[in-house]
């Protein structure tokens, strides 16, 4: 097990479409509609869990994740939708380009960790188990000593047309 990595909850795993920063609590609704909006034409689908990695570099972790294989595509056009939608209202383009991974555990102290690299790049085929994506969350994070703790705001489903 490696030192120094605050792991994220397994209730907490998640794939971020758009992290949107605070909001005014006012605006809730608003980026409801404009997502109900957005997963209304785009059916469910299915995701294979696939490798490990880190953000930045499995030499110099900061985040450790897993990535996304066959699905990833499907994320991609479902992050772009919603993007679209939340642009429509006055949030931002976002800048990045949208990477489909879910976060593992945060680095404490960034460092050299040649161990921990090379256990990363043992893992990068390694087959994580697949899961249904048939919603889209808003979500609330509050950082805390232990971890962010996350609060549901909207539950999305995929496909509903209204």
């Amino acid at each position: 097990m490696a030192r120094g990595i605050s792991w994220v909850g397994t209730d907490n795993f998640h794939v971020t479409l758009k992290f949107l920063g605070e909001i005014e609590e006012r605006r809730a609704e608003e980026i409801g509609g404009a997502l109900t909006e957005a997963v209304a034409e785009i059916e469910a689908f299915d995701v294979a869990l696939r490798g490990l990695g880190a953000f930045p570099t499995p030499a110099r972790p900061r985040v450790i994740w897993a990535g996304v294989g066959s699905g990833e595509a499907r994320l991609a056009v479902l992050a772009a939708a919603v993007d679209q939608s939340l642009i429509r209202i006055g949030f931002p383009r976002e800048a990045r380009a949208f990477s489909a991974h879910i976060t593992l555990g945060r680095v404490r102290e960034p460092r050299r960790d040649p161990a921990l690299a090379e256990a990363l790049a043992r893992a990068l085929t390694l087959e994580l188990g697949a899961t249904r994506v048939d919603r889209v969350v808003l979500m609330r994070s509050a950082p805390s000593p232990r971890g962010a703790r996350y609060s549901e705001l909207a539950a999305l489903p995929l496909g509903r047309r209204s």
